[in-house]
């Protein structure tokens, strides 16, 4: 398994940052990987959802059923099932005047040609920037985003 890691520090609480991870609105801004939420089982990404997701990779239409592990103020775990396994963490920690974010992305190629060509062609991606890129779209979201205190 390919393993990518990105960090960067946002001006926002975890509760900004979570939102911003878990809206299917705001994840089609700054995913590193374009896809469209198809069917989600809520309103959000939340600890025990499944949701199904497409997208072009590598000039081919791709699905992923989506299995949400935890969602909450320390992060978002997920694994994407589908021609290829994606795991994805990403790790929220209070930082002064703000919050650090580490997002992890292991890759699993997939049986057969075309398995191995989405694996190399979504870590070529990922090594390429697209991860450092997502990370810092993640932050600026956030940071533009008012913060919600549950009353």
């Amino acid at each position: 398994m390919a393993h990518f890691t990105a960090r960067t520090t946002a001006n926002a609480a975890p509760e900004q940052l979570l939102r911003v991870l878990t809206d299917p609105d705001e994840i089609r801004s700054w995913s590193p990987i374009p896809f469209d939420v198809e069917d989600l089982d809520g309103l959000r990404l939340e600890a025990g959802s499944v949701a199904r997701v497409s997208g072009c990779l590598a000039g081919k239409r791709v699905g992923f059923d989506v299995e949400v592990h935890a969602a909450d103020t320390t992060g978002l775990e997920l694994t994407a099932e589908g021609p290829i396994s994606i795991d994805v963490l990403y790790e929220l920690e209070p930082v002064d005047g703000g919050s650090e974010v580490t997002a992890s992305v292991g890759v699993r190629n997939g049986s057969g040609l075309t398995g191995r060509l989405l694996g190399k062609a979504t870590g070529a991606l990922l090594k390429g920037g697209a991860l450092n890129a997502a990370a810092g779209r993640i932050a600026r979201a956030a940071e533009s985003a008012p913060c919600v205190v549950a009353a």
